[in-house]
């Protein structure tokens, strides 16, 4: 078992970057890794409840709802998020927003650090 730690800086819909990091997740934790994610600048909108992607394009949150649902670990820049005006009320549930801190914790006890 590896213990993957992935940080995303994109925001949902704009580049299918956040897309590779989701699938690289959800594919490492059905694998049987352990798998948190950190979400960092424009990628804290990956948790902003209530996503309306246009017709055809997957819903970013709903795949992040199922990977927390299934055991992975979510947490949000804390910073990066009151930068762009959400709130802990504002985010999926199950993801925690946290301090730069917590990310150093993170990495030091991973096997691998992905970024994307």
């Amino acid at each position: 078992m590896t213990n993957f730690t992935i940080i995303i800086f994109e925001a949902p819909y704009a580049k299918e970057r956040a897309l590779s990091a989701l699938r690289f997740a959800w594919t490492a934790d059905i694998e049987g890794n352990k798998v948190r994610i950190w979400l960092f600048e424009n990628g804290v909108y990956l948790a902003k409840r209530g996503q309306k992607p246009a017709q055809g394009l997957t819903n970013y949150g709903q795949m992040l709802e199922g990977m927390i649902e299934g055991g992975v670990e979510v947490k949000a820049c804390g910073v990066c998020a009151d930068a762009r005006g959400l709130t802990q009320a504002d985010l999926i549930e199950g993801v925690k927003l946290a301090t730069i801190h917590d990310l150093v914790d993170w990495i030091s006890n991973s096997d691998k650090v992905l970024t994307f």
